[in-house]
């Protein structure tokens, strides 16, 4: 729903959030359900209300427990029933510079400033460190918006006494701390404060009058930065752009135009927007976001307009070039194809409001952001969307590019092979198989949340809840990381299995479509038979519940000699396996010892 996407109407979202929530509600039944805590140190009912909106836009069904007013320290600390009986999957404490008790005053010393600054951090250090022993979950920690005046003025920044500078400092121990608790996040309100504009943002009256530590009409602005996060914490982020070409990635049309008057480099102000957007996209494609054309042109003329002497972006930092007069929507479901990723995963951006609405309408998961007619703004539209929200770098994110250039490779051999067996065997492959350790702790829990195809519980996990996994004794873990001749494929499956004394319980079983067919599973289940041996396990429990996704592994537990035992009306299934009938399936892979 464009009404979600940057730039969104904040009075419109503020006065149909009960019928927007009817329609994204009707819209889909297919909703991953999460568990949410809001702990405010102001008035959140609004804050709750659209933040659920850009949730369910987002395929997210929130239940929420809300704090009362200022609430949040003795919540956290002292505890509060129905924050037990939710037991959150993850609390967002939305605390903002009016909840800072102590601020430095002009007759303080040094060393009085430093004691109030550790003071304020311990304070709310004690707050994440009672949510992280009672609930085990993943906390999002407002840092610290500017105040709407300033004491000192300009020196209210560089003076300890400054308030400026004092929340600078506090803000700076947030970060330091997100930096060493895995679980634990900023969201940056200090930044989204100043996006939106301190003046706009700073309402005396409704703080007076209703306790709002923002404008009301700020308010989608916040839901929508904090939703981005959660988003991305349950693998919702987008994971490629479908890039038009002609005024989208360069002023002008290659094919009337020529290469030679393409707008592009440092010449004119609208040539540097279109390369400072190349530059943009560069950036992004180093985060691991795949880069791909979809565009109507002569893959010819298309190839020159890449060469462009001033152009950031190059053939080959695409992995799959359309362009060709094909309609851009069946482009486009090739793309999702070839890559193997759902469409709803990719942006598609085009400066022609026509093929925007065409790609809307016939794939409405897919988003086509509003450019508008300015390149130089491209770059803040897609930003505010927060389509791709970081919040964590693996180093399979960063060596994206490499592995899927690598699985083309892969792509060509296996069309020089008539038997699939030896096509299997000639990938050399070599694959590591153990239980979860710290050095890809970050990789698991991105993986849990980023497979859908390949996903037999449809569970997602935190980092936090991935690291209880491996330290509970009652569970099960493995992980399984792929090479072969082409590269490392990195972290590409996980298992989590709960023990029940002598029985097991598989709750997650996960593979990237990376490694599809290539005998992976087989390798992951002769481990896990090994593992359930030595941990005198005898009957293995699996689950598979469907969604529009993973159709795919329907009937993975047969093919791996499980027994049906039971099916409801909505297609989910349990299975049973005996260890001690299970064989070795594995016939390709070389599994280090």
């Amino acid at each position: 729903m464009k009404q979600f996407e940057y730039p969104f109407d904040a009075d419109y979202l503020l006065s149909k959030k009960k019928r927007l929530k009817r329609e994204l509600l009707a819209a889909s039944d297919q909703f991953l359900e999460i568990k949410i805590a809001i702990l405010g140190g102001s008035t959140t009912s609004d804050i709750r209300q659209i933040l659920e909106l850009f949730l369910l836009h987002h395929g997210i069904k929130p239940a929420f427990f809300e704090s009362e007013y200022n609430r949040f320290y003795e919540d956290a600390v002292f505890g509060n029933p129905e924050l037990d009986e939710l037991k959150p999957d993850l609390v967002f404490i939305h605390t903002t510079y009016r909840n800072v008790r102590n601020f430095p005053a002009l007759s303080d010393s040094s060393e009085a400033v430093q004691e109030k600054l550790e003071t304020e951090f311990g304070r709310f250090r004690s707050v994440w460190e009672a949510l992280e022993q009672k609930y085990h979950c993943t906390v999002i920690q407002n840092n610290f918006d500017f105040p709407f005046y300033r004491l000192l003025g300009s020196k209210d920044a560089s003076d300890i006494h400054g308030r400026v500078n004092f929340l600078t400092r506090l803000n700076l121990k947030f970060a330091e701390y997100a930096e060493s608790h895995s679980a634990f996040l900023v969201h940056d309100l200090n930044y989204l404060s100043a996006q939106y504009g301190l003046d706009r943002w700073h309402d005396e009256s409704a703080w007076y009058l209703y306790k709002y530590a923002l404008a009301v009409q700020a308010i989608p602005c916040l839901a929508n930065s904090v939703a981005n996060i959660i988003k991305a914490l349950y693998g919702k982020n987008k994971k490629a752009f479908a890039l038009d070409l002609d005024n989208t990635l360069w002023g002008g049309i290659v094919g009337d135009d020529g290469v030679e008057k393409l707008s592009l480099g440092q010449e004119t102000a609208e040539s540097e927007a279109f390369t400072a957007f190349q530059a943009y996209l560069k950036e992004l494609q180093s985060l691991g976001i795949l880069l791909n054309i979809d565009s109507k042109n002569e893959m010819c003329n298309a190839l020159a307009g890449l060469e462009h002497p001033e152009g950031v972006l190059k053939q080959d930092d695409f992995i799959i070039i359309k362009a060709n007069w094909a309609p851009k929507s069946q482009n486009l479901a090739e793309i999702a194809a070839a890559l193997n990723i759902g469409i709803d995963s990719i942006v598609f951006v085009d400066d022609n409001p026509a093929e925007r609405e065409i790609i809307r309408q016939t794939f409405p998961s897919v988003s086509a952001p509003e450019l508008g007619t300015e390149p130089e703004k491209y770059i803040r539209i897609l930003d505010r969307n927060g389509f791709f929200e970081c919040v964590g770098i693996s180093t399979e994110d960063l060596n994206k590019q490499q592995l899927y250039q690598e699985n083309a490779r892969r792509a060509d051999l296996l069309n020089s092979f008539t038997n699939y067996d030896e096509y299997l065997r000639s990938l050399q492959m070599t694959a590591r198989i153990e239980g979860f350790v710290p050095m890809y702790m970050q990789r698991i829990a991105q993986l849990t949340n980023k497979s859908n195809q390949f996903n037999l519980t449809t569970r997602r996990y935190t980092q936090a809840e991935i690291e209880a996994a491996a330290a509970d004794p009652d569970c099960i873990t493995l992980y399984g990381k792929l090479t072969d001749k082409f590269g490392d494929n990195g972290v590409v499956s996980v298992v989590i299995g709960h023990k029940r004394g002598d029985e097991l319980d598989i709750v997650l079983w996960i593979m990237s479509c990376r490694v599809l067919k290539r005998d992976m599973e087989f390798a992951m289940m002769d481990a896990l038979a090994a593992k359930c041996r030595a941990a005198s396990v005898k009957t293995v429990y699996g689950y598979y519940y469907p969604t529009a996704k993973n159709g795919m592994v329907r009937d993975f537990y047969q093919l791996h000699g499980f027994t049906k035992i039971s099916e409801d009306e909505n297609g989910n299934t349990a299975w049973r396996l005996d260890i001690d009938s299970y064989q070795k399936q594995n016939r390709f892979i070389n599994v280090e010892d």
